[in-house]
């Protein structure tokens, strides 16, 4: 059942009064493409595209200790977060499992925690089980904002001429209050993939609608697209970047994800410590996500798709599609690491008997 108190909903409704067609996922919608796919994925990687991902899961932190618990509680360190402050950290399991990836924004007087939507129950309720004597209190915020996100080589162009010369003042993992042309909203700049900063615009909905309305009016000499979902997925397959639940859930820790980053190991204890250092110390990742190319398309969507070497099972599918770059089919998996040399062969158990062949590919498969 979808929310239609979700602001995601709403200003999907108004996406649509724009002519744009929306459809179902998991109790929200989306926009699947705004134009044609192959003009949004060059935006991706030439211009400047914007998407709407207000789908994501916000959730809203209040009370003294809400820093210290989340510092406690995941794989980053957190606690001196300086306000308008951004960091990436995890919640793992006590077995050092991905419960989810997030982005914390620190606005002093409370925090917000951005997930993917999957994810968002499963956050909330692991903080709230932590919750003993601790002044904090846990929201669901999706319907309080929405989140815009302006991504590609031209974003920080497009965004100065957005926002003005605050973007260019502004360090990646900050963000600071936005007034202008009568719309107000939170800019976050955030480190994107490819080495090319990204942006969000964190708001209401009223103001994101006359954000969204101004952007698509002032494009200028810009190669912008709105990006749809489809678009997306191809590019996000592309550079290798995990999303819930297909890479990112319980069955997998952040060294195979490689989301290692995201872990500070001189910080202290947090929930999966001790499970996570060991495999730091003593070389125990057995697995690594890294890029597929097929002989031939997938169209399953029945259960695990799992990869073989005569008859031996090496690994996981956990993505796939066709790469407008490459021309071909391309996927993500999680592979052992006895296989994970490029160029290694291996074949997909499929339904009826059908083989397809793989051979392990680099991460990103487009720079």
């Amino acid at each position: 059942m979808i929310s239609t108190d979700d602001k995601n909903f709403q200003l999907i409704e108004f996406l649509e009064t724009l002519g744009f067609s929306s459809f179902p996922v998991n109790g929200y919608k989306v926009i699947n493409k705004y134009t044609e796919v192959e003009k949004e994925i060059d935006s991706l990687y030439r211009g400047v595209v914007l998407r709407n991902i207000s789908h994501k899961g916000i959730i809203e932190l209040k009370g003294s200790d809400a820093l210290d618990l989340i510092h406690r509680i995941t794989t980053n360190s957190v606690r001196d977060l300086p306000k308008e402050g951004v960091k990436n950290t995890i919640f793992t399991s006590e077995k050092g499992r991905i419960i989810g990836l997030t982005t914390l924004l620190n606005f002093e007087n409370y925090q917000l925690l951005v997930c993917d939507r999957v994810d968002k129950p499963k956050v909330m309720s692991w903080i709230k089980k932590y919750v003993i004597n601790d002044h904090v209190e846990v929201n669901d915020a999706n319907a309080k904002y929405n989140l815009l996100e302006l991504s590609g080589p031209q974003a920080e162009s497009f965004a100065t001429l957005v926002c003005g010369n605050t973007v260019n003042e502004m360090q990646p993992d900050s963000f600071r209050i936005i007034h202008t042309e009568n719309i107000l909203f939170f800019l976050i700049k955030l480190r994107g993939e490819r080495n090319i900063n990204k942006f969000w615009f964190l708001a209401d909905l009223e103001n994101s609608k006359r954000l969204i309305t101004f952007i698509m009016m002032n494009k200028s000499i810009f190669n912008f697209s709105m990006a749809g979902e489809e678009s997306y997925n191809i590019y996000r397959i592309e550079q290798g970047l995990p999303i819930a639940p297909n890479e990112l859930n319980d069955e997998y820790n952040p060294h195979e994800a490689d989301l290692i980053n995201y872990v500070d190991f001189d910080k202290g204890c947090f929930i999966g410590q001790e499970v996570i250092a060991r495999l730091q110390n003593y070389d125990k990742v057995q697995r690594r996500l890294v890029g597929l190319t097929f002989s031939d398309p997938i169209e399953t969507n029945n259960g695990r798709i799992l990869l073989e070497d005569n008859g031996t099972e090496v690994g996981t599918v956990t993505s796939f599609t066709i790469s407008r770059k490459l021309k071909s089919p391309i996927g993500l998996a999680y592979i052992r690491n006895s296989h994970l040399k490029p160029n290694t062969q291996l074949s997909l158990k499929l339904p009826e008997d059908k083989v397809v062949k793989a051979e392990v590919h680099l991460l990103p498969f487009v720079k």
